[in-house]
């Protein structure tokens, strides 16, 4: 029973640390550029992971580095720098109902780059999934918004994404997301740290209205919402198993939309319903995989 207990305490903790990331790159997005909060994101996720990499870096084959790089850049790198670019012009909450299509897009990619098998019953779910996302972007969704493209931008995000789940399934097994991702939010950080080096960044710090605000959501951001997620998925997985934890997909959206409310974001009808289009294209698919 305790270990029940523990089990779903880390699942809330993990959905609320994830689903509050959509918030806080809005608010990192007050003050700073989306190329300054997506490299923020990231350098503070690198020195969160920094203390585990001397060790996981002797632990890991040379010739696996290349492959967790990119695994870092799919996963962490590019989807940070398209969900703050789509946020400077959408809804935190809309930009956390699309990330829901991250399991979908997980199984298309595997099935186009790595040929992986895939069912007919999880191509229904993928199908109802579509038509949520279709009726999002229709007139009573998002697109009375003048930028409702910009939403193309988080879809992106989430192809990234579920190429990263496909890259990791079919080349990175055996390593935990501890090893894979201190190696690779290491060079994330290492990657996009110019970009708060050789802009406005820090001059900002130095005037008497510093962006503290901000900079506090880009560092929680990149600490929680990357570093110490990573690790909560990982133990998560490790305590309950794989199927349970996959649930936090369903968790994120709604969190998101509730922060979303909170800060007195437009949200109607649709895209709730939409939302739980989409999540039950994700079920569909999770249910057929198991069957």
């Amino acid at each position: 029973m305790n270990q029940k207990i523990a089990n779903w305490g880390v699942f809330l903790l993990l959905s609320l640390t994830w689903g509050s990331s959509f918030i806080l790159m809005k608010i990192g997005l007050e003050s700073f550029s989306p190329y300054q909060v997506a490299s923020l994101r990231l350098v503070a996720a690198g020195l969160a992971l920094l203390p585990f990499l001397p060790k996981y870096l002797k632990e890991t084959p040379i010739r696996k580095l290349p492959i967790i790089i990119l695994s870092g850049i799919l996963g962490n790198g590019l989807p940070a720098f398209l969900f703050c670019l789509a946020e400077t012009k959408i809804d935190s909450s809309l930009a956390g109902i699309l990330n829901s299509l991250t399991p979908l897009m997980a199984l298309l990619t595997g099935f186009l780059i790595f040929h992986s098998p895939i069912k007919k019953a999880q191509l229904t779910g993928v199908g109802v999934g579509l038509i949520g996302v279709a009726l999002l972007f229709s007139n009573k969704g998002i697109a009375t918004n003048e930028y409702w493209y910009y939403g193309l931008l988080v879809i992106a995000a989430t192809v990234s994404y579920g190429a990263n789940i496909s890259l990791v399934h079919h080349h990175l097994k055996g390593y935990g997301s501890l090893q894979l991702g201190s190696i690779a939010m290491f060079f994330c950080g290492l990657f996009t740290l110019p970009i708060l080096l050789f802009t406005d960044f820090f001059p900002q710090f130095t005037t008497d209205h510093a962006p503290w605000r901000s900079l506090a959501a880009g560092m929680v951001l990149g600490v929680m919402g990357t570093g110490v997620a990573a690790v909560l998925f990982y133990l998560l997985i490790r305590r309950a198993g794989a199927m349970f934890a996959s649930m936090v997909t369903y968790a994120l959206p709604i969190v998101a939309m509730g922060w979303g409310l909170l800060a007195h974001e437009a949200i109607n009808s649709i895209q709730i319903a939409c939302m739980l289009l989409i999540l039950f294209g994700v079920y569909l698919v999770n249910r057929a995989k198991d069957a």
